[in-house]
């Protein structure tokens, strides 16, 4: 249990947030949301004590254990991959460590001897004897292979000292769980063995998520930073976000009756606890219908991008036809044999356990590299926007964002780029700043309104996700689920994925699967599993 009173935090004349007062029970898993700066990640850090308040205490639950995702990646990097799991759990790491500088010692006392049998005692009870396959079995739920455990931190490669650092700060089942941004480099599988895990932890859980599908999985109650205000409202993301859009349209509707408003609102919570009853959740993640309630829903006062893609010609009946394409990176094979023909309609996401495959074939189809083998031809009425995975090279300039966008445009007229650029959110004097110098969000935002431009029937989407803010990929996935043209995708983002795809291609090295299902019919699919082992050689 956490609990915060009377909390306040302010750098300088800025007041992030204060009085903020909550308790963070076991058994609930608290989502944190805000808006970029708001101060989600300011708030993780004062409950793991790694910054002081300006005002305000924490307390933890008598004796209790605090667990915190570490953010340091180079931190552990001169012991062992097993050994920085088990560290995650202090008190029994440092057992161990003294258990171990006792048996060593060559002049070892009886009072050596009395303190190692305390020790072994303790140990025995922590469930020592334990540690080393409990930390084996969640190294390999996350994806790393036994012939790792004793390697040194420093030689594995970025995307593996994360999922190292997430099992220790999983080790040992810890009472109080602090996660900012846990399922950042992890692939969808390895996403989901932490959806679950997380369902059935019974401590208090807290997580700062991008992840929408993640956050939904996981959390029973939201807690929301907004305009200086923490407040903590019972339900998962998608029921405080839809429930604030309701309260938002009832506000808006001024002759609308108190009495009609509040009956919407219990229709609506209805709804919501019916398709979660209907679930495929554990009984943990439903805990959270027992205590919705219509007096929480208050209207949000988030600032969504407007989104929109409009084809200036509907597509004609060929799309794209691909025959044979074959590419290899620095020696290693990515994928072979690939053969499909995109139809009118599809929406389909691209897979693979190797992430570069997607970036070089969305790479190879809009003519930015050439393929190893094989070739590709779209159809005559086909315009494509494509949103790269990596959009360093627009952004190597001092042009303001007018200046950046009136590139992209046949129109330049400042009102017509204008239009665009506040789409995004972008207005007055940031419409000036210099496009070297946005953040990774700003620049994604920026080449949306690049794409939005182009009234393209065909979008190519290499992790849209990446860098946005949830209102912003909110915005993006509610306008794909409606778009009238075609969309080739990756992406990391579940929830993209299910809510807009109805075509998955997994490319291989040795062949593709290509199957007209949702992506989560596609996981749990035996005949695909079958598929995978065959073409993945395992």
């Amino acid at each position: 249990m956490i609990t915060v009173n009377n909390l306040g935090i302010q750098f300088g004349k800025r007041v992030l947030f204060q009085e903020v007062n909550l308790k963070f029970t076991p058994g609930n898993c608290y989502g944190i949301i805000g808006a970029n700066g708001a101060g989600k990640s300011t708030l993780m850090r004062i409950l793991s004590n790694q910054l002081d308040p300006s005002h305000g205490t924490i307390t933890l639950g008598s004796g209790e254990r605090l667990s915190v995702l570490s953010q340091d990646h180079f931190a552990f990097d001169e012991c062992t991959v097993i050994n920085t799991v088990l560290m995650g759990h202090t008190v029994l790491w440092d057992i161990m460590e003294e258990k171990d500088r006792l048996y060593s010692k060559p002049d070892f006392s009886d009072e050596d001897g009395i303190r190692v049998s305390e020790l072994e005692e303790k140990f025995a009870e922590l469930e020592g004897w334990n540690a080393e396959s409990d930390a084996a079995n969640l190294l390999s739920g996350l994806g790393i292979k036994e012939n790792k455990h004793y390697m040194l931190m420093k030689d594995l490669s970025g995307k593996e000292k994360v999922r190292v650092l997430l099992a220790k700060a999983l080790f040992g089942k810890p009472d109080n769980l602090l996660l900012d941004e846990p399922t950042n480099d992890l692939d969808l599988e390895t996403v989901m063995w932490l959806e679950n895990y997380l369902a059935n932890f019974e401590n208090t859980v807290l997580v700062v998520s991008h992840d929408r599908h993640f956050l939904d999985s996981v959390c029973t109650h939201t807690v929301d930073i907004d305009f200086g205000k923490v407040q903590l409202f019972a339900g998962n993301y998608s029921f405080w976000y839809e429930s604030s859009q309701l309260a938002l349209r009832q506000q808006q509707q001024q002759n609308k009756k108190a009495e009609e408003k509040k009956k919407e609102l219990q229709e609506f919570i209805r709804r919501f606890s019916a398709n979660v009853a209907k679930s495929k959740q554990t009984t943990s993640r439903k805990k959270m219908l027992e205590k919705l309630n219509i007096e929480e829903i208050q209207p949000s006062s988030r600032r969504y991008p407007g989104i929109i893609f409009t084809p200036s010609r509907e597509p004609g009946n060929k799309i794209l036809e691909v025959k044979g394409l074959e590419k290899s990176i620095e020696g290693k094979l990515l994928f072979r044999d690939v053969n499909f023909a995109i139809e009118k309609d599809d929406k389909v996401v691209f897979i693979s356990r190797d992430p570069r495959a997607m970036t070089a074939l969305f790479d190879i189809i809009n003519e930015q590299t050439k393929a190893d083998a094989g070739t590709f031809e779209w159809g005559q009425t086909i315009t494509t926007a494509y949103l790269p995975l990596d959009n360093s090279n627009f952004f190597n300039t001092d042009m303001n964002l007018l200046e950046w966008l009136s590139q992209f445009s046949e129109d330049t007229s400042e009102l017509y780029l204008k239009g665009f650029l506040g789409k995004m959110l972008f207005s007055g004097e940031e419409l000036l700043k210099s496009a070297s110098v946005l953040s990774g969000g700003e620049k994604m935002r920026c080449m949306i309104a690049r794409m939005m431009m182009k009234n393209a029937n065909t979008l190519i989407l290499d992790s849209p996700t990446n860098h946005l803010d949830l209102e912003s990929i909110q915005a993006f996935n509610n306008t794909l689920r409606t778009f009238k043209g075609n969309i080739l995708l990756s992406s990391h983002d579940h929830e993209f994925i299910e809510t807009v795809c109805n075509r998955v291609i997994e490319l291989t090295p040795n062949g593709i699967i290509d199957k007209m299902m949702d992506y989560d019919d596609y996981i749990t699919d035996e005949k695909v599993q079958e598929a995978r082992k065959r073409l993945y050689k395992e």
